[in-house]
């Protein structure tokens, strides 16, 4: 490959905390065969980027921001093309300078146990994007090691899956901005997890299925006096926060119901009345198909409580996302749950304890869902909805837009203020402005 040769420009932190300045620094460079350079078209600002910010992650050296960022590929080490290839990532054979990427926000090998089996956050290798570890995609370049097994392709969509056929998903790219497939570097497949995961735990089967527990694992008829009612099979949930992944997680949720015909109750949660009000304005914009079934809500915290205990006569929801990542988000988790429910949390946690112990959870049979989205494994679904609900996902600065807006790099200090004050939701950023 060429050398690119030069400087460029990048949103860097500096410690100990709420100081990011754009700086002008060497281009990054291949350093490794699997690696490639990517000229950044957007890059994003996720909730998870303010706990560098605040200096709350331990963190103590200066790096570029950013964990997601779409662009082009403009530079591949020697792995790419080569024999070597063969049996490797189908990317390490296909991915060619010029062709338009989204990368998840880790680095995934795609080859080790871990990433075979689709849990590709804990890759062996992984590395997160905006780190000391690994310089972030707030930048005009960024370097992508283990690119073959990272990045998505969206020049060449044969290299992924979808439920749609070849011809419907070249025409869908054809038809989305950037900013729009930006989403899917991690705010919309983590969204789209914590759903997922919800939805699919054993023990919200019997509202799914309609059986008690444990029949609702069994081809077995269920015997005369064990019918459940159907006020039993409501599949009531509650989301706390709604940020850009708390917005993503319940039009996620509001698809998986609506398609498969699941009665449900969900209510949505936030202390900040501007993301109750954007939440709102979401739910309205989206079509019947896609909300049918159920009730809907939008809420405050007190109030929050009042409804779960009047939705449920006081028992309690069957799953609670906590999509925030502080211990009061987890404490009102824990308060809104039933005995025998869910709670899955994909916000990013500190180093503070959590907020019950064991034999709190014991006395409630609660089961914990913890930790980082596999984007990458994530990356087929979120795909597949980003597509579907464009009347969300596809604008900028309307009512019921996830992204507010789009600035360049000059914006940087205050959109950082700004979002960390909750008074802007999701920004982009453009590199080249």
């Amino acid at each position: 490959m060429s050398r690119l040769n030069g400087m460029q420009k990048a949103v860097r932190w500096h410690p100990p905390s709420y100081d990011v300045r754009v700086d002008d620094i060497p281009i990054p460079q291949i350093e490794h065969p699997d690696d490639a350079i990517v000229k950044v078209t957007l890059g994003g600002l996720c909730g998870s980027d303010l706990h560098i910010y605040r200096g709350h992650s331990g963190v103590h050296d200066v790096h570029i921001c950013g964990h997601e960022f779409i662009g082009e590929v403009v530079a591949l080490g020697s792995s790419f093309g080569a024999e070597s290839a063969k049996g490797r990532p189908p990317l390490y054979s296909r991915l060619e300078v010029g062709h338009k990427v989204v990368s998840p926000f880790t680095v995934n090998c795609g080859e080790c146990s871990v990433c075979r089996l689709g849990y590709t956050a804990r890759c062996t290798g992984s590395l997160l994007f905006g780190s000391p570890l690994l310089n972030g995609g707030q930048a005009q370049y960024v370097r992508v090691p283990k690119a073959g097994g990272t990045l998505f392709d969206l020049s060449e969509p044969s290299t992924w899956a979808s439920s749609m056929t070849e011809t419907e998903k070249q025409k869908a790219l054809s038809n989305l901005s950037d900013s729009s497939l930006l989403m899917l570097a991690d705010i919309l497949p983590t969204g789209v997890f914590a759903a997922t995961q919800a939805i699919n735990h054993p023990k919200v089967q019997p509202f799914i299925t309609g059986k008690p527990w444990p029949l609702c694992f069994s081809s077995a008829p269920v015997p005369e006096g064990l019918e459940i009612l159907d006020e039993d099979k409501v599949f009531t949930v509650a989301i706390v926060g709604l940020g850009p992944v708390g917005v993503c997680a319940v039009v996620s949720l509001l698809d998986i119901v609506s398609t498969r015909k699941v009665p449900f109750r969900i209510i949505a949660i936030d202390p900040n009345e501007s993301r109750r009000e954007k939440m709102k304005a979401v739910y309205d914009a989206i079509d019947e198909d896609g909300k049918a079934g159920g009730e809907f809500v939008v809420v405050s915290v007190d109030e929050a409580k009042q409804k779960s205990k009047e939705w449920t006569h006081g028992v309690g929801c069957t799953a609670v996302l906590e999509v925030v990542g502080n211990t009061s988000a987890l404490e009102l988790a824990y308060d809104l749950v039933r005995a025998f429910g869910v709670i899955t949390s994909v916000g990013v946690h500190q180093q503070r304890p959590l907020p019950f112990t064991g034999g709190n959870a014991y006395d409630k049979n609660v089961s914990l869902d913890f930790g980082r989205c596999p984007a990458r494994a994530m990356f087929p679904p979120a795909f597949d909805l980003l597509v579907k609900r464009q009347d969300i996902f596809g604008t900028i600065g309307q009512p019921a837009s996830l992204i507010d807006k789009i600035v360049d790099f000059g914006q940087a200090e205050e959109s950082y203020r700004a979002f960390d004050k909750g008074e802007v939701g999701k920004v982009l950023f453009d590199p080249w402005k």
